[in-house]
């Protein structure tokens, strides 16, 4: 629970390297998401030449942490892998998640960066990392050693909370 509720969003690294042990334990954490119907329809793309992390920012208007961090993870959905249609948005979007809390609980910070659906962005890294059509990125995910802390955020609100029916408060229920 510690490391849901303390991560936050990092946009500034030092310059220390991750390790590929680093890197390995981020890719278990995705790739042990749960997934419709056992699909795992996922590609990673690890990104360490600092000549493609600095080219993404060109692709993507949001991804100027790229020139500090030293990694980025592109979370990509494979269409030939998709046994249930229109799943594997979850399922990636799902390995993402796990990939920003393993690294929370590894005392890495990342930061979440949109690529689907915005075509711009899929067709430029498309383009820059090689990928095949029926591969298409989902979200990339800037990693590296804080130099910056955040405190927790509490996002919790009971206001969005229904019980049983739309409208039902916990007293209702």
């Amino acid at each position: 629970m510690e490391a849901i509720l303390s991560r936050r969003s990092i946009r500034k690294y030092t310059n220390e390297p991750l390790t590929e042990g680093d890197i390995s334990k981020l890719l278990r954490a995705a790739m042990s998401a749960p997934s419709a119907g056992n699909q795992q329809p996922w590609h990673f793309i690890v990104i360490t030449d600092r000549q493609v992390l600095n080219e993404i920012p060109k692709i993507h208007p949001y991804s100027y942490m790229l020139k500090e961090a030293p990694a980025a993870i592109l979370v990509c959905g494979d269409l030939q892998l998709e046994t249930h249609k229109g799943y594997w948005v979850l399922d990636c979007a799902a390995a993402t998640e796990n990939i920003l809390i393993a690294a929370q609980a590894m005392g890495l910070g990342t930061v979440w960066l949109g690529v689907y659906p915005r075509e711009d962005r899929i067709a430029g890294l498309q383009q820059l990392l090689g990928l095949p059509d029926h591969v298409l990125p989902l979200s990339l995910v800037a990693v590296g050693h804080p130099a910056e802390q955040k405190p927790p955020a509490n996002r919790f609100n009971p206001e969005r909370i229904h019980y049983n029916r739309w409208g039902y408060k916990v007293e209702q229920a």
